[in-house]
């Protein structure tokens, strides 16, 4: 499904801002098309974050001081 492109205005930090303007050149395509790929990159490793918390959702919790004292016990700590 494609649809027509929204427009945006981002303000980047000066140095990012370059950094992008190079990579685009070199790989001779926009900064949006960089930022674009970067921003559906980030999305699809949230949904794959989300489908791992689903999955261990019913996973018993420990405590933080437990984890410990588990880590001392078998030397790993």
């Amino acid at each position: 499904m494609t649809t027509e492109p929204k427009p945006s205005t981002i303000y980047f930090d000066a140095k990012i801002h370059d950094a992008l303007r190079i990579k685009a050149a070199m790989s001779r395509c926009s900064v949006s098309d960089l930022v674009n790929e970067a921003v559906r990159q980030s999305l699809a490793e949230d949904q794959e974050d989300l489908v791992a918390f689903e999955a261990r959702a019913h996973e018993p919790t420990i405590s933080y001081e437990a984890l410990l004292n588990d880590l001392k016990v078998h030397g790993m700590s």
